[in-house]
């Protein structure tokens, strides 16, 4: 049994902001993926997920009101031979490279810090799986690199190693809750049920974030026969 419920979690913190859930089914036939964004401001809520060939990517709903797209516009997802990245910035172009040069997750992560967005310096969330479909396996691993309580000249960086589990799933997020700053996600991943399918999870998560500022929601089920995912992207803004 999980230790807590990601419901409860979600409907209970009005901004958890970037969040990376990561886990298998409850019927152990699935490796589950979910990235969701949220914002406060008109410049964070202005934008949609889109796929592309390689992954799927943030954009601009509304190109007239795109005031600033550094840390707001990036590939959320990439796919790389039997491995998904999964992140909340630019970070995951840096997993890929090293992951296709031979290199780790751990080698890609410690080139990178937090946000440069004072007064936050919102933590950078990262996330990959590896597939072996030939023993219907798969594991997974998370990561946070965030300031030292709210101090920008230390970068500490966390690394999660996970042996999946049905129906477990580890969820890790930017911030704990909304603040002035934003107090940022301390601890480790939080352990959480998991269900069945994409749809299940789509509407869990979807259903218990903000109305006011949840933005988009990207869900990602493998299954571990290597027939084909199910993707859902469900966005406020359409």
């Amino acid at each position: 049994m999980a230790l807590y419920d990601l419901e409860a979690f979600l409907s209970e913190n009005s901004y958890p902001g970037r969040g990376i859930v990561m886990g298998k089914s409850a019927d152990g036939k699935n490796a589950m993926l979910a990235y969701f964004i949220m914002g406060r401001s008109e410049n964070s809520r202005n934008r949609v997920f889109e796929r592309f060939g390689g992954g799927m990517r943030t954009k601009a709903y509304d190109e007239s009101k795109l005031s600033d797209p550094s840390l707001i516009i990036y590939n959320p997802y990439l796919s790389l031979g039997t491995c998904d990245i999964i992140t909340n910035g630019d970070q995951t172009n840096t997993v890929y490279d090293f992951l296709r040069d031979g290199k780790t997750f751990e080698d890609a992560l410690m080139t990178r810090e937090f946000e440069p967005d004072a007064p936050n310096f919102t933590p950078r969330i990262s996330g990959v799986a590896e597939y072996d479909f030939s023993q219907k396996t798969f594991s997974y691993q998370l990561s946070i690199l965030k300031s030292r309580n709210g101090d920008p000249s230390a970068c500490n960086r966390y690394f999660y190693r996970y042996r999946p589990v049905s129906g477990i799933g580890h969820f890790i997020h930017t911030y704990k809750c909304d603040g002035s700053p934003i107090p940022s996600f301390y601890g480790e991943p939080e352990e959480v049920a998991m269900p069945n399918t994409a749809e299940e999870l789509a509407e869990l998560v979807w259903s218990n974030l903000n109305e006011d500022n949840k933005v988009s929601l990207f869900i990602r089920s493998v299954p571990l026969d290597g027939s084909e995912p199910t993707e859902i992207i469900l966005n406020k803004n359409k």
